[in-house]
C-alpha cells in the first residue's frame, strides 16, 4: 500500500498497480472503514485505489494518513455490520440493434457470436466499483477469451442499459452517454431508481450474473 498527496485536500491510497481480486478486497475494505469517518469529505474507489478527500481547514494530511493506517490495521470490528454481498441477475438482449459490436468481438476472439454470448453470460462478476457516470458498473471477472480493445473512436451516444467490453473489463452504462466500449447487448434493468430502496440496483462488492433473454423480455 502507498499513500501520497493528490491535492491539498486529498490523498491517493493505492494497493499495487494491477487489477486483481486482492486489490479489490483492499479497496472495498478501506472504503467501508472510512465511510463513517467524520474528517472525510468524500471517497472515490477505483480498481486498485481510493481517493480520499478531506477538508484541509479541519484536518491536516498527516492526520488523515494516520486515520487511514489506523482503520486498515483495526481488528475487523468495523466490518461486522456490513451487509453481505448479493448475487444480482441482470437480463440482457445480446446482439443485433442491442449489441452492435458483438460480431466484432467475435471476430477478434476467433469465435462464433453465440459462443461469445455463452462465455459472457456464464461468468459470475464482481462489482469492483461504480463510477465514470452516475452508477456506471465496472465488473471484474470477464473471461479472457473475449477481452477486446475499446473502439478506436468513441460513440457520441451509447443507449442506457448497454453492456460493453473494454479490454479485460465489462460494464453497464446506466445512462445514455458518449462511450468507447464494445457494446454487445443491452438490459432493461434500471441501475438507479429513486423510487427503489435503496435506489442503486447493485453496490460495490456485489456479484453479478448476466442472463441472456429473448428480445421481448430484455
Amino acid at each position: 500500500m502507498t499513500i501520497r498527496p493528490s491535492s491539498d485536500s486529498s490523498l491517493l491510497v493505492t494497493f499495487g498497480d494491477r487489477i486483481s481480486p486482492e486489490a479489490h478486497r483492499q479497496v472495498l475494505r478501506l472504503t467501508r472503514r472510512l465511510e463513517s469517518a467524520r474528517k472525510i469529505r468524500n471517497l472515490h474507489p477505483a480498481f486498485t485505489s481510493v481517493l480520499v478527500e478531506f477538508d484541509p481547514r479541519r484536518a491536516r494530511a498527516g492526520e488523515i494518513e494516520e486515520l487511514i493506517r489506523a482503520r486498515l490495521q483495526a481488528d475487523g470490528e468495523e466490518d461486522v455490520a456490513e451487509p453481505p454481498a448479493r448475487l444480482i441477475e441482470i437480463p440482457v438482449r445480446y446482439g443485433g440493434e442491442f449489441g452492435p459490436d458483438l460480431e466484432d468481438v467475435a471476430r477478434h476472439a476467433g469465435l462464433e457470436a453465440g459462443r461469445v454470448v455463452e462465455l459472457h453470460a456464464s461468468a459470475e462478476y464482481e462489482v469492483y466499483f461504480l463510477g465514470f457516470a452516475t452508477f456506471f458498473v465496472y465488473l471484474g471477472g470477464l473471461p479472457a477469451e473475449i477481452a477486446t480493445p475499446r473502439l478506436a473512436a468513441p460513440r457520441r451516444q451509447v443507449p442506457a442499459g448497454s453492456v460493453g467490453i473494454a479490454g479485460g473489463q465489462t460494464g453497464i452504462y446506466p445512462l445514455a452517454s458518449p462511450g468507447g466500449w464494445r457494446i454487445i447487448g443491452r438490459t432493461g434493468a434500471r441501475l438507479f431508481d429513486p423510487q427503489r430502496e435503496p435506489p442503486p440496483l447493485v453496490r460495490m462488492g456485489d456479484r453479478v450474473r448476466f442472463v441472456a433473454v429473448p428480445e421481448d423480455r430484455a
